[in-house]
């Protein structure tokens, strides 16, 4: 690419993907470390490092092209990507360069390996996974059109098992899991243990967990505290907060969220605010 080209792209992934907590991607490293059981060599380390960053990666391209539909106006304590000036519109094309990025250095790293497939698959299927996540999102909670009646828990459950929990709790257990050559499938006394389904039944309630704990968060923590400004109620997301409040609300308070969740309005996010406190969230 001309000199220009590369130094923007280097901006793109100075600018996107370090800056947050790294937890998914240190988790490949923690990971590979306790399934071997030992202090790992330089080149375990590498390899397993690199996942974790191709994982960092996936979760920037998430959140440039998020960011972007959701009009968001910070992120991790600056402005949204497409906010910097001179960006805009090209931050479509810059997380689409972010996801690239991942699979160039699979096949570089990867490709000799016999579990190569195994991460393409883990990359392929998660993004997917997230994708759907994100659609029943937006299909669920448009912002020019608020149907509380389209909320549940249940559809909550479903949204943050896919948008959240898949790609960031399951798929660095998985990466270690299959760098460190754990089958699909064994025999313990007769009995088939299949590991990755045991895996999904642990970290796929951790991250719905997770995502509750981040809902709360937007509604009720500081930009000082979450590196963003909240923006759940104003967006209209189906978030965990107003799905309780919509179930234990008076009739009165569920006139109040009728008429004010989802309105880009400061005063009508307060009103939404107080309901949330009133039914102790």
């Amino acid at each position: 690419m001309p000199p220009e080209a590369v130094e923007w792209y280097r901006r793109n992934l100075d600018s996107n993907v370090p800056g947050g907590k790294l937890n998914r991607g240190m988790s490949v490293v923690d990971s590979v470390e306790i399934l071997w059981g030992r202090a790992l060599t330089d080149n375990e380390y590498f390899k397993a490092a690199l996942l974790g960053w191709c994982i960092e990666l996936l979760q920037a391209f998430f959140l440039v092209a998020d960011d972007m539909m959701d009009q968001s106006i910070t992120r991790r304590g600056q402005p949204c990507w497409y906010r910097v000036q001179g960006v805009g519109n090209i931050a479509i094309n810059d997380a689409i360069m972010l996801e690239g990025a991942i699979y160039h250095l699979l096949k570089v790293h990867f490709r000799s390996e016999t579990y190569y497939v195994h991460l393409l698959e883990l990359f392929h299927d998660t993004t997917f996974q997230t994708e759907m996540g994100q659609s029943v999102d937006l299909i669920t909670a448009p912002e020019d059109h608020v149907d509380l009646a389209k909320f549940s828990l249940k559809k909550h459950a479903f949204i943050v098992q896919y948008k959240t929990a898949y790609y960031s709790f399951y798929l660095s257990v998985a990466l270690a899991m299959r760098v460190c050559g754990v089958p699909e499938s064994y025999d313990v006394k007769g009995e088939t243990v299949r590991p990755y389904d045991v895996a999904l039944s642990i970290l796929l309630p951790l991250g719905e967990y997770f995502q509750i704990q981040d809902d709360f968060l937007d509604y009720a923590g500081t930009p000082e505290q979450i590196g963003k400004i909240g923006t759940d109620i104003v967006d209209n997301k189906c978030s965990w907060c107003v799905n309780v409040a919509l179930e234990v609300a008076t009739p009165e308070q569920r006139a109040v969220l009728d008429a004010n969740y989802g309105c880009k309005d400061a005063d009508k996010e307060a009103r939404v605010k107080e309901v949330f406190e009133a039914v102790g969230l």
